[in-house]
């Protein structure tokens, strides 16, 4: 941490129910996993190749 700098606050957030947080930041709960989905987020089969290689390399970096 930084001189200075203040660390990070837990919940709840200034005593506010984390419900009224998610109320207030029109969060919602997901109804189906297709709203998840975005079929349109790789541009190839070969980019989401390449993600998922670089995923699981990062991931396995600090594996000795």
């Amino acid at each position: 941490m930084t001189p200075g700098a203040q660390p990070a606050s837990r919940w709840p957030i200034d005593g506010i129910p984390i419900e009224e947080v998610f109320r207030s930041q029109g969060v919602r709960p997901v109804g189906s996993l297709r709203e998840l989905a975005h079929p349109e987020l790789w541009d190839s089969d070969e980019d989401y190749e390449n993600f998922l290689a670089d995923l699981y390399a990062s991931r396995h970096s600090d594996i000795g």
